[in-house]
């Protein structure tokens, strides 16, 4: 048996209809839309109007002409209470002379000088290759020695609390004769009154003088009392000593140098 669909069962589930025109509400919101606009640009021209920037004005030149009363007056003022013109010399209009270039007349054209005459007559004689005269005496001046400056050795002052050291005799020898520099020692002396180190601080320049003034220390021997125990820190004490040179530094021999003889 054949069933027969109507045609209503073929219709599709969704809804294909056009929708429906609005074409009256858009032309309302534009319409719309417009008309604020234009109040907005109107209210704006009118509470805020563009600003107007002024030029400045166009520069002017007054011209002096006379061809007016006012600047013919003005002229006249401005020549008549000019500096220059006042201040030097004018020519009558109604003179015709020229001067004439002066002429420069020396004055010794127009007065002589007097001439004085020498107060004594020139001697023209030949001079004597021999002319008398004092005998001059010749005398030997024999030269004074030179001052003998001798040689010093001076301790600090720190050290001036132990006395004065006893000393042997200053006795040193260069092989150069230049004057050599102070030598400077760092000394350490012990609680029995030697000294126990010595080194060199600044050198006189001459190696075989510091060695010798180092050796004159290590033979100097201080005299310590009971009451000066408490200067020695650590055991020794320290302090400096200073050679300052004198003109009795001997010159060493050429066999001490080693040089040969001349």
């Amino acid at each position: 048996m054949t069933t027969r669909l109507s045609p209503a069962q073929f219709l599709p589930v969704f809804d294909w209809t056009p929708p429906r025109t609005r074409k009256f509400a858009l032309i309302s919101f534009i319409s719309g839309s417009a008309a604020l606009h234009a109040l907005c640009f109107y209210v704006f021209q009118i509470i805020y109007p563009p600003t107007v920037a002024l030029r400045p004005p166009p520069a002017r030149v007054n011209m002096i002409t006379p061809a007016s009363e006012e600047g013919r007056l003005l002229l006249q003022w401005i020549e008549a209470e000019d500096p220059a013109l006042s201040s030097t010399t004018q020519r009558p209009p109604n003179a015709s002379f020229s001067l004439t270039a002066p002429e420069h007349v020396p004055s010794y054209l127009r007065r002589t000088p007097a001439l004085r005459e020498p107060p004594y007559q020139a001697d023209l004689r030949i001079p004597s290759s021999r002319p008398p005269a004092p005998v001059p005496v010749l005398r030997n001046q024999t030269p004074s020695p030179p001052a003998s400056i001798p040689t010093a050795v001076k301790f600090a002052t720190e050290a001036e609390s132990l006395g004065q050291p006893k000393s042997p005799v200053l006795r040193f020898t260069a092989a150069s004769q230049e004057p050599p520099q102070a030598a400077e020692f760092r000394v350490a002396i012990s609680p029995n009154g030697n000294i126990q180190f010595c080194a060199l601080k600044n050198s006189s320049g001459l190696p075989e003088l510091d060695e010798q003034a180092r050796h004159y220390l290590l033979l100097c021997r201080f005299s310590i009392g009971e009451n000066l125990d408490r200067l020695f820190r650590d055991g020794l004490f320290w302090t400096s000593a200073t050679f300052e040179w004198g003109n009795d530094i001997a010159a060493a021999s050429a066999a001490e140098t080693g040089s040969p003889p001349p």
